[in-house]
């Protein structure tokens, strides 16, 4: 790593006035420089080569792409940049999530700009961060009777009724009034903490097991 320039960093939130804010914030520290800002995933992956960050502040929660599967695209595409989710959510989707698709760091959005500035550092040197609040969400993960379903959180039951309905992923969307990508990752989950391989089978446990009248 270069030691003799600032850390080179992206922001991703498709919230003007969150960018407009970290970009201030970024101004204040000589050793990082924001080299890029995109309010969408699709645009980040986009720009990631040209821009070439070391660091990128991603949110989690965007229309269409979300901030899970724009992680995924830009560690494949950049191995060489580190992401680290910047949030106001700290479900454990959300948490488990993204740290599966290879961010190194989760952040809230109330966290502290000193605290901030270290962790792009840390991150840059390739040391993760986490929020206390999202380490708790780990650790009472791990700590979840392992019996299929149980941790579903209520998004995800509302998403699994309607699949037991019959309905689509862009009726789904259109009922709850969210994206297309955000119910594509709710069902993934789903599919991936019933341990099945398909909507059909989820369906047919959620049926078996009983799962949404608990």
């Amino acid at each position: 790593m270069e030691k003799d320039r600032p850390i080179r960093v992206m922001i991703v939130d498709d919230h003007k006035v969150v960018r407009s804010g970290l970009s201030a914030f970024l101004m204040a520290y000589d050793d990082l420089e924001l080299v890029a800002e995109a309010d969408s995933g699709e645009k980040a992956i986009a720009i990631c080569h040209s821009a070439k960050p070391d660091v990128v502040l991603m949110d989690l929660v965007m229309p269409k792409m979300n901030g899970v599967e724009a992680t995924e695209a830009i560690i494949r595409n950049c191995p060489q940049t580190k992401v680290i989710a910047l949030t106001s959510f700290k479900e454990q989707e959300l948490v488990e999530g993204v740290l599966k698709a290879g961010a190194i760091g989760y952040l809230l959005k109330d966290v502290d700009a000193d605290d901030l500035a270290d962790a792009i550092r840390q991150a840059y040197a390739g040391k993760p961060t986490l929020a206390p609040e999202a380490a708790q969400v780990l650790i009472q993960a791990s700590r979840q009777p392992h019996q299929p379903g149980i941790d579903l959180t209520s998004r995800e039951r509302e998403v699994l009724a309607l699949l037991v309905e019959g309905r689509t992923n862009p009726e789904i969307a259109q009922e709850l009034v969210v994206s297309k990508s955000t119910v594509k990752f709710h069902v993934s989950s789903i599919l991936n903490k019933l341990q099945v391989s398909s909507r059909t089978e989820a369906v047919a446990k959620a049926l078996q097991e009983h799962l949404l009248s608990r």
